[in-house]
């Protein structure tokens, strides 16, 4: 009976030992925006063959293997130099600006809210395609690597992330100055900023290879000084601070940014300012207490972009909680950011018309995400079942359901 009880105890040592064991395995990921615990979570039932992740889990991997083949991008790839005359500084046109049929040279050009002018995308010209296909590839690769232990993605996420930030003749500035750009106007314009968003995917796929030796500690240290000369510009520059006056969702998403690349770089006590002012410059003034936000609500998309500045107020939300800044239940019962998510729950649901005139048709999978947050933020008010209401068959395959929150 003794000897059994030995055998017993030895058992549970070396069980605690791997259990400990694997949780110091994760400890050099620890992701910023995406919530780790959860992520963590994630992993032990993609191992247990989880069939509630295997939708996911198999758009993940094929979205993975596409990725072995893309790129590296680079700001450098496109033929035209930005205004700057240095072809290492990103360079992108204002997508809802069009030649004026009135001119002859169709300059200065002219509005077209939520009408996306196809040549502002120009692979020759901008960069905008290709920093969001940097974001999206490094994100992906990120997870397949830290869900799979399949080195073969760390080693592609890294050569992505060493052309785009690190190696001297392909590297971007850190800077966006010369983001949508409006020709016959200026350029660059503060809008522009918004695509600097993007970049956020990439720096949190450096952070999921961090199991892996495909960026050595030196390439870490290094994407962490990127970062911070970025925040650096965009807490100085006059077109980022022209950015960060806005009222809209181009004001919460500079947030994100500003939150996301202080915290990267190890700036807590900027990180913390950004938070505690957010409440005061943002949630109150973009959100009314019937829930609406007015700036979204007067463009010609009003629930595409009530929707996207939901989701931005979210992610701040979750990156104030890092230096414990509590925007979620600012002002207790009558949470404005609640109270701006009651607004548009009922909207979840495809067959719910939206009751205001708008040139184009929602993605309500859109609110996917933002209940998954929210079911986390108010865990006894089960939003996540609004989320029923989106078919099934888009649903299963969503990247949320493997790790959230994520960028758009």
């Amino acid at each position: 009976m003794k000897k059994s009880l030995q055998i017993i105890l030895l058992f549970s040592v070396l069980l605690t030992c791997m259990c400990k064991s694997t949780v110091v395995s994760d400890q050099h990921t620890e992701t910023i925006l995406m919530d780790m615990e959860y992520l963590m979570r994630t992993k032990t039932r993609i191992d247990a063959n989880d069939p509630k992740l295997k939708y996911a889990f198999n758009q993940l991997i094929k979205e993975a293997e596409a990725a072995l083949l893309k790129g590296p991008f680079s700001v450098t790839d496109k033929e035209k130099l930005p205004p700057s005359g240095d072809k290492h500084d990103y360079a992108s046109y204002s997508r809802y600006w069009w030649p004026d049929p009135t001119k002859p040279d169709g300059l200065p050009y002219i509005w077209r809210d939520g009408e996306t002018n196809p040549k502002s995308q120009s692979l020759k010209n901008s960069d905008r395609q290709r920093i969001g296909a940097l974001s999206s590839c490094t994100e992906t690769l990120g997870l397949a690597y830290y869900l799979t232990g399949k080195e073969k993605y760390a080693v592609k996420a890294a050569e992505l992330l060493r052309v785009w930030f690190l190696d001297a003749a392909t590297r971007m500035n850190p800077n966006v100055n010369h983001a949508q750009c409006r020709l016959g106007h200026n350029n660059g314009t503060k809008s522009g900023v918004l695509d600097g968003r993007l970049m956020i995917g990439a720096f949190e796929g450096a952070i999921l290879i961090k199991g892996s030796t495909a960026l050595s500690n030196a390439e870490h240290k290094k994407l962490k000084d990127w970062a911070a000369a970025y925040f650096e510009w965009l807490t100085t520059s006059k077109m980022a601070l022209e950015e960060a006056a806005s009222k809209n969702n181009h004001g919460s998403f500079y947030d994100v940014q500003a939150m996301y690349f202080a915290l990267y770089s190890g700036n807590n006590d900027a990180a913390t300012q950004v938070a505690q002012n957010f409440i005061r410059n943002r949630l109150f003034s973009q959100i009314k207490p019937d829930g609406s936000m007015p700036e979204e609500m007067a463009r010609t998309r009003p629930l595409f972009y009530s929707i996207y500045n939901l989701h931005a107020i979210f992610l701040v939300a979750h990156l104030a909680k890092k230096v414990g800044v509590d925007i979620y239940n600012a002002n207790d019962e009558n949470s404005r950011l609640r109270t701006g998510l009651d607004y548009l729950i009922p909207y979840t649901d495809p067959k719910k018309p939206w009751p205001h005139p708008s040139i184009k048709k929602a993605d309500r999978m859109k609110m996917f995400i933002i209940l998954q947050m929210a079911d986390h933020a108010y865990p006894n008010q089960n939003y996540l079942n609004a989320a029923e209401t989106l078919p099934f068959d888009k649903r299963k395959i969503q990247r949320n359901n493997l790790a959230f929150p994520l960028i758009r």
